[in-house]
């Protein structure tokens, strides 16, 4: 099932994933929203090529979207198969209605994903569905395209982050060599210097030694700075870079200007760390946050958010909460001051109504035992009526936190399950929260 969140030219407090031109500070449940609705599309497959994507970049005046689409309807008028062509035309014509709604174009442009869906009732029985979705970026092209899948490859390029942020622990001994973008950081590779340690080995002068030791750590300098090209430009394309390592070699390494121009016209900082390789990478990301460096990237603020959650965990204070049951409660009580949820949360809510009172009863599960949950609550006896006849529906768990998060004024933080704080949050069921204040 795909959750909607239709761009409505008057009423539009979901869909609009433009409150910022940088992905980094999205809201990250609208992201996080974003991000699903496109990946089911694109998991979408029609019988044919019926599906319906239309791009509209900012300032495109809608009548001559409108007058192309129709133009494209008469078109599909040739097409052989009767099935293929009603689906496309009536896939074109519910594009053409809802862009009647608009005045003008969006900010941001305006992408439609529209066609016949198939569904687990066989071919001829699709239904017609519409999705349109305000971008997060401005749209650079105009497309339109009917095919046997919708064009998603725009959309998900606009969602990456395009600021990539190299990261170089270096000292005598090792390097090591990592990115930063967006939500998460990694290790890419690691050197060793092979350069031999300050103590003279026996039968050269001191002096001769010396020689021999420089020449060797600038031939590791000149490997490390090659590398470095080969991962910051070639393959990740850095916007800056920042160096750490213990002692003064990262300020050794700078001065030598072995690192292409690029990279040294883009240092961001250098930091002192007890570290170099891949621990160094490691302890730079921990640093970043605690000295505000990179404040605004995404993977800094979860590291603030989780920071200030186990703080509370571990303070016995008992303003941190934890587990689905217990973060519902406090949310239906108001006391929530902020949520925090990993992206892979693993329940979903079902709603069970019964077919002769209408009475309701709720249940959240883990989608593991979804399937077998739901075929048990529709033989479960009402516990208003006694029937054992239920109608069931289901709700992303996500939505129902965020409506509860709006009713009381909570924040909440959709956490990648991809990096170690949301690892931690997992392990702690997935989601939790800080509340306002001692309940009493």
């Amino acid at each position: 099932m795909i959750t909607l969140y239709y761009a409505h030219p008057k009423k539009n407090p979901i869909v609009n994933m433009s409150q910022d031109t940088h992905p980094a500070k999205w809201d990250s449940v609208r992201k996080y929203k974003l991000t699903k609705i496109i990946n089911q599309l694109s998991a979408i497959t029609g019988h044919g090529t019926e599906l319906v994507t239309v791009y509209i970049p900012p300032r495109k005046p809608i009548f001559e979207i409108v007058a192309q689409l129709r133009n494209e309807a008469g078109t599909a008028s040739n097409i052989k198969s009767d099935l293929t062509r009603t689906h496309v035309q009536d896939a074109l014509s519910r594009t053409i209605e809802h862009l009647k709604l608009f005045k003008e174009t969006p900010e941001n442009g305006l992408a439609i994903f529209c066609g016949a869906i198939p569904n687990s009732k066989g071919i001829g029985n699709e239904k017609i569905e519409l999705y349109p979705v305000n971008p997060p970026k401005p749209i650079q092209i105009n497309l339109y395209r009917c095919d046997d899948h919708f064009w998603t490859e725009h959309i998900k390029e606009m969602m990456k982050d395009d600021r990539v942020i190299g990261l170089l622990a270096i000292d005598n001994q090792e390097a090591g060599l990592g990115i930063l973008t967006g939500d998460r950081w990694e290790a890419i590779d690691s050197m060793t210097s092979g350069v031999a340690g300050k103590h003279r080995q026996g039968g050269q002068s001191a002096r001769r030694f010396e020689r021999l030791r420089d020449n060797e750590l600038n031939e590791y300098y000149r490997r490390v700075a090659s590398h470095a090209y080969k991962v910051f430009i070639e393959q990740h394309k850095v916007s800056g870079l920042i160096v750490g390592g213990p002692g003064p070699t990262k300020e050794n390494f700078l001065k030598a200007e072995h690192l292409d121009y690029r990279l040294l016209n883009n240092i961001i900082a250098t930091m002192d760390c007890s570290y170099s390789g891949d621990e160094g990478i490691r302890e730079i990301v921990d640093k970043l946050n605690s000295q505000g460096i990179l404040s605004d990237y995404r993977l800094m603020e979860e590291k603030k958010l989780m920071k200030e959650f186990m703080t509370e965990v571990y303070s016995g204070k008992g303003l941190a909460i934890y587990g689905l049951q217990d973060v519902l409660k406090s949310l239906e009580s108001g006391i929530v001051g902020t949520l925090m949820m990993i992206d892979e949360i693993p329940f979903v809510k079902i709603e069970a109504k019964c077919s002769r009172c209408g009475n309701v009863r709720n249940k959240y599960v883990e989608r593991m035992n979804l399937v077998n949950t739901k075929q048990l609550t529709m033989s479960e006896p009402c516990p208003n009526c006694g029937a054992t006849d239920s109608t069931i529906s289901e709700k992303d768990i996500v939505d129902e936190l965020e409506e509860l998060s709006q009713m009381t004024g909570t924040r909440m933080e959709v956490i990648s399950s991809k990096t170690e704080e949301g690892i931690q949050l997992a392990s702690l069921g997935g989601v939790g929260g800080i509340l306002r204040f001692m309940p009493r």
